[in-house]
């Protein structure tokens, strides 16, 4: 995510909210109605717009804390706040990959086909050695490409299990909207 104006640096966008995680309980919770399934993920979808907003704005403070965290760890001073929001090593890393890179090079090509000229993004490794990278490029109104990788010398980790799982989690995901 950059900021709108100029030369704006960049800001983290999480993902990982509390009205995010309300939707996954409650598509976990088999007592959960579709209704109030939709009901849940229109409110997390809400809140995410609003930190892109917030952070397109200079509202963000990802960034900001970050700093502070790479100053802290500079003087060799430690923090729980920053410990826990900050960890070492993260088991899951995710990046949107944009197409802006082919509406340059290609402006007349339909965006459904453009996953056909373009990689799903490349991809990048996982950030620890039991975690995953997950790129995603979203290619028009139907098309979303992944790209999965996890360390083969990990016991915990698959990307092909990655994989069928994230296939059956969209699969119930357009449940909902049917």
């Amino acid at each position: 995510m950059t900021r709108l104006y100029r030369e704006g640096r960049t800001e983290t966008v999480r993902s990982c909210t509390v009205e995010s995680c309300d939707f996954v309980r409650a598509m976990l919770d088999e007592k959960q109605t579709r209704e109030e399934r939709l009901r849940l993920l229109r409110v997390a979808a809400d809140r995410h717009q609003q930190l892109y907003r917030d952070a397109m704005c200079g509202k963000g403070i990802d960034r900001h804390l970050f700093a502070l965290y790479v100053v802290m760890r500079y003087l060799e001073e430690s923090s729980p706040l920053f410990d826990k929001i900050f960890p070492p090593q993260y088991l899951l890393s995710t990046s949107q990959t944009p197409l802006n890179q082919c509406e340059v090079e290609c402006p007349t090509v339909e965006m459904k086909d453009k996953l056909k000229l373009v990689s799903a993004g490349g991809g990048f490794g996982p950030v620890t050695d039991t975690g995953y990278g997950v790129s995603y490029i979203i290619a028009g109104e139907d098309q979303i490409s992944f790209h999965i990788s996890s360390k083969k010398s990990a016991e915990n980790t698959s990307s092909k299990k990655f994989r069928e799982d994230l296939k059956s989690t969209l699969r119930q995901m357009r449940e909902l909207f049917a």
